[in-house]
């Protein structure tokens, strides 16, 4: 899974005036990160409002950064929830054959045991023909995945590669990269601990701010993944301010205002999210200029 180490994006889904799907923008999205460097693309991830897509517009996105990736990144799909037995359904009857990995939130709201969310991944495990990453994001699905789930799950599957860990923990991302099996991918979730999740021994990050600024942000990961600490943090001092403002007012308000500031699609977003602050967007702009 060596084409996974490095930056991933994790895409947004642009919405036109009327709130529908905006494929032009979507094209120019992916476009612009690949032209930044990045190293693949994860399609309908929490970043992309897939909560609020209907079963046709999952697909259009789907076929559509399929259509214009013309296989030059790799491309992970987002496949999780909450509902165990619907995505087995899934996994079995989706041709997912354009994609490399699956990435697959915890299930949410319902707030499984340890031993719930080991049952819910070894059940997916057995019937996904693509490689698995785990997603760990306690902020948004109220449970914690914790490191010896992992490991019993990456003990017991080898389809199970990886984990994007989001907890912002680096206790947990410590523990993750001491006592991980050999060849598991342990990936940042969280932009701001990047290049200390990489220099300790991680993979890489998927990634939301490298949406707008791929080239400088995978960059610093390829440095930091070199090892070269001092190169890697210049960069990421550089990016705090921004990183900070765009999740000021949650995920992906702040990266689709930022977006529409940089010409790549119109600032929309789907009830129950709305757009960032006039004073948000303002200082948005402000720092970017």
């Amino acid at each position: 899974m060596l084409s996974l180490v490095g930056t991933g994006v994790a895409l947004i889904t642009p919405f036109t005036e009327e709130l529908t799907v905006d494929t032009l923008a979507l094209r120019k999205l992916l476009n612009h990160v690949i032209a930044g460097g990045v190293e693949y693309i994860v399609v309908l991830g929490t970043t992309a409002e897939t909560a609020t897509l209907s079963p046709q517009e999952k697909q259009l996105v789907i076929d559509t950064i399929v259509s214009e990736n013309a296989n030059r990144l790799p491309l992970v799909i987002g496949v999780g929830g909450n509902n165990t037995q619907s995505l087995i359904e899934d996994l079995k009857s989706k041709d997912y054959s354009a994609f490399q990995a699956i990435l697959s939130v915890t299930p949410y709201y319902n707030k499984p045991s340890q031993e719930g969310l080991y049952q819910h991944y070894a059940a997916l495990a057995k019937v996904a023909s693509l490689p698995i990453i785990l997603y760990n994001v306690p902020g948004r699905t109220g449970v914690n995945l914790l490191p010896t789930t992992v490991f019993r799950l990456a003990g017991e599957f080898s389809n199970i590669i990886g984990v994007k860990e989001a907890s912002g923990d680096m206790d947990q991302f410590n523990k993750l990269l001491q006592e991980r099996p050999e060849n598991f991918m342990v990936l940042s979730g969280d932009d701001g601990l990047a290049v200390p999740v990489v220099l300790a021994g991680g993979e890489g990050v998927i990634s939301v701010i490298a949406g707008a600024f791929p080239k400088e942000f995978s960059a610093m990961v390829r440095l930091a993944l070199k090892g070269d600490a001092e190169n890697a943090y210049l960069t990421h001092h550089k990016l705090t301010g921004i990183i900070e403002l765009i999740f000021e007012q949650g995920n992906p308000a702040g990266i689709k205002n930022l977006s529409n500031h940089l010409g790549l699609c119109l600032d929309k977003l789907r009830l129950p999210l709305v757009s960032v602050s006039s004073d948000l967007s303002a200082r948005i702009k402000k720092a970017i200029l």
